[in-house]
């Protein structure tokens, strides 16, 4: 079981709390469970990714562990602490300005 983390934009548009529980089968990569999300929560595809899958968004972020998974190639494995379900995944949306 995954933890993902949504900021609060994405929680209202899926209609969920600011935490959901995904099954994964296979190897947990951002890409499986970006695949999973979108496939539990359609309203989301195209929010996060492109929607044809592709690179992230803009002012989008990826977090686990304490580590930017920002750049990460989408099929690199992600923590074993987040495959496990003992820390969760954080989808962030980030801020600019100046």
């Amino acid at each position: 079981m995954i933890r993902v983390r949504l900021p609060a934009h994405l929680r209202t548009l899926a209609r969920t709390g600011s935490e959901v529980r995904l099954d994964i089968t296979g190897p947990v990569t951002q890409r499986t469970v970006l695949d999973a999300l979108e496939t539990r929560y359609p309203m989301l595809r195209g929010t996060i990714r492109g929607h044809d899958s592709g690179p992230r968004r803009p002012y989008i972020r990826f977090f686990a562990c304490e580590l930017d998974l920002s750049h990460d190639p989408p099929d690199h494995p992600l923590p074993e602490p987040v495959a496990t379900g003992k820390e969760p995944y954080l989808i962030v949306g980030a801020m600019a300005g100046g």
